[in-house]
Order: structure tokens, then sequence, then C-alpha cells
């Protein structure tokens, strides 16, 4: 599922900070108003910072201003899915070949931040060698290792690069690869692990399983999925 890996500095941590400071001038002017006539002149009751109305008010507008924040990121984070199908018109010789595309279904923009991946091969080529991947890796070293088992790029399959500051508008489709009946037979799943950031500088995750539910012995094309 997608999630939220990280937050703006400036426009979260930094008002959240404020409703932490404006509860504490809250707590230490009431504390102060109640505390006996004789401690008055005493540190830190002596030090007074704001009145009762006016500390309120900042509770009051550092917190509607949190909350404004919260419901506005809601309103604007991407919706990150994916769909695949049969395609004729993508691999060499007009072979057929599962295609997955990303999928922004929200309504603002999403700029990619950055892409890694995870090979799992099938039984049959890990007994002939192969190794799953063991940590997240780029792009090139992900292709480099699916041509270790004879594979092509741009051949036999396909990782398309997308750069970090690519931009996804929001209903519209990335494409992420295509593997010919060949590539999937010695591999088994493609994990992309997909970072996006929206307007309010939250970092947004999607893992995405390139052949998941893939027809690994296709026979004819689908149809234009719109």
């Amino acid at each position: 599922m997608q999630r939220v890996i990280h937050r703006s500095g400036l426009f979260s941590r930094f008002l959240l900070a404020l409703v932490g400071l404006a509860l504490l001038l809250l707590g230490h002017t009431v504390l102060r108003e109640n505390v006996p006539e004789r401690l008055t002149g005493t540190w830190p009751w002596k030090l007074r910072l704001l009145d009762i109305q006016s500390a309120v008010a900042a509770v009051l507008a550092t917190g509607g201003a949190a909350l404004a924040r919260a419901q506005y990121a809601r309103t604007i984070r991407p919706a990150l899915g994916y769909f695949g199908r049969v395609v004729a018109d993508v691999a060499p010789d007009n072979q057929l070949a599962w295609v997955c595309h990303l999928f922004n279904g929200g309504q603002e923009v999403a700029v990619t931040a950055e892409l890694r991946y995870r090979i799992d091969y099938t039984s049959t080529a890990r007994t002939d060698g192969a190794t799953d991947s063991s940590e997240w890796v780029t792009h090139q070293v992900a292709t480099a290792s699916i041509e270790t088992r004879g594979l092509l790029s741009r051949q036999d399959f396909a990782l398309h690069l997308v750069g970090s500051g690519r931009p996804i508008p929001g209903q519209q489709l990335q494409l992420l690869g295509w593997f010919t009946e060949r590539a999937m037979r010695e591999v088994e799943n493609v994990f992309v692990r997909v970072h996006v950031f929206d307007r309010v500088g939250d970092t947004h995750e999607r893992v995405i399983n390139l052949l998941k539910g893939a027809d690994r012995s296709p026979v004819h094309a689908d149809p234009p999925p719109f």
C-alpha cells in the first residue's frame, strides 16, 4: 500500500513545533495565573510572556494552521497505482509482451524522487545459478542482473528509466517496463520501489510488482485500458 515516508520539515514539522510552543506558553500562563501570590515573584512565575487570551489565540491559530495543512496535504496527495496488460507493439518483431504502467490517480502532479528494484528469479533459473536481489538496487544494476540470464535489454525485456524529477501528472500513466515470454521464464518478480513527492513536500512510497498477475504465455494482445 502507498504510505508517507517523510513529511516536509518546513510545512509540517515546523507547524507542529509552533503548536507545541503555543501549548507550552498556554500552560505556563494558566499556571502563572493560579499559583499562590507569594510565588509570583519567583522564577519562573515572575516571567510574564502572554495573557490568557493571547495564549489561547496562539494555540487556536497554530492548531488551525496545522489542521489546514493536513487537510490540504490529504487533498493533493498522489494516488499511485499500476496495471499490466499484454501488448503486441513494444517488443521487437511484434512479440507479445507483458507491459506494466504506473498510474497517478490523484488530481495533482507527483514528482519522481527515486526508483529502486529487487529481482526474484524462477525456481528453474535459481537452480541454474541465478541469485535473487538481497537489497534494493539501481536501474543499471537491475538491468545488468537480468541480462546475466542471457536476456537482452530492449530485446527480451526493458526496465524504463525514470529519472529523479520526472513529473507524473494527475490521471496520467508512466511506463515502468515490459517482458516477453522468454524473459518471464527466467524472472519471477520485479519489485519497484517508487518514491515521489507532492506539492507540499511530503514523500510517498509505493512498492509495485511488475509481474504480479502477468500472463506468462500470452497468445493475443489485450484491449486498450481506456
